[in-house]
């Protein structure tokens, strides 16, 4: 049955017929040259670029971070004292920054001393390779952020043959999570932040930094540690949440427009 056209007074008067035969015609042509979508792929973002930090995201987590925060604040007391301030975390850069001159350089010196034995250990983490060569095939962007020293960046690069860009040590200040790393990579690939998702495994470090720089957000939670995703506060609470990077293929692809979209030649540019 052909569709009514027209409504009131002019309606009784039909369409001669080689005239109807031409509006079903066209109609047919309308519908299948172009198909509506499903509320499902309407309803999904685009994504352009995944950002990732590196210690316990990327790589397997080898590093005794109690151990090295008691050791650079003077023991045990004082230790618990920078995790009663601190809302039950230690923020150990942030602690030193306004310590005197030698003070901070024997800290560094104690930092790095941990890094480098973390560095002789580096695993990369179950299924990163994969997820990375995803990222490719789909031509979503892939950067770096980390507390972590440029030279971890370079290894990690150099023994796993992943490279990232940009990939932003803690030489770029100010580091996470603070939302200027963040914005700088989205500046640097002319992508905006809402197109962009950042995956860690802290929320105070990685989920904030995503969230204040206006990108989604993804909590690798391997062990459960952080317990239900409803039950996160609100302002540390991220957009999804997996126990493993194998995870974050359903997680991609249930959620967001994976199709390949062109490079501009500023993105263009610093892809590796």
């Amino acid at each position: 049955m052909l569709p009514r056209l027209l409504q009131g007074p002019l309606a009784a008067a039909p369409l001669p017929l080689p005239c109807r035969l031409a509006v079903a015609r066209g109609i047919r042509a309308m519908s299948s040259a172009a198909p509506a979508p499903e509320p499902a792929q309407r309803s999904r973002r685009p994504l352009r670029g995944v950002v990732f930090d590196m210690d316990g995201t990327l790589t397997v987590p080898v590093i005794d971070f109690q151990a090295m925060y008691r050791e650079v604040l003077g023991g045990d007391a004082a230790y618990a004292a920078a995790r009663a301030a601190g809302g039950g975390s230690v923020d150990i850069l942030h602690c030193i920054e306004g310590w005197a001159p030698d003070k901070q350089r024997h800290a560094y010196e104690v930092i790095a001393r941990f890094e480098k034995e973390g560095l002789d250990r580096l695993q990369i983490m179950p299924g990163a390779s994969e997820l990375c060569g995803f990222l490719d095939s789909k031509r979503i962007r892939r950067g770096l952020i980390t507390r972590n020293v440029k030279d971890a960046v370079d290894l990690f690069h150099q023994r796993f043959g992943m490279m990232f860009a940009p990939a932003l040590s803690r030489e770029f200040r100010p580091y996470k999570p603070d939302p200027a790393p963040l914005l700088h990579i989205c500046s640097t690939w002319n992508i905006p932040p809402h197109e962009v998702i950042m995956v860690g495994d802290s929320l105070k470090d990685d989920v904030v930094c995503g969230k204040r720089a206006g990108a989604f957000t993804c909590l690798l939670d391997e062990t459960g540690r952080y317990g239900p995703h409803d039950s996160l506060p609100e302002e540390v609470k991220p957009d999804f949440k997996v126990s493993s990077l194998t995870e974050v293929f359903t997680m991609l692809e249930e959620n967001f427009d994976l199709a390949p979209a062109n490079l501009t030649p500023a993105s263009a540019e610093s892809r590796i």
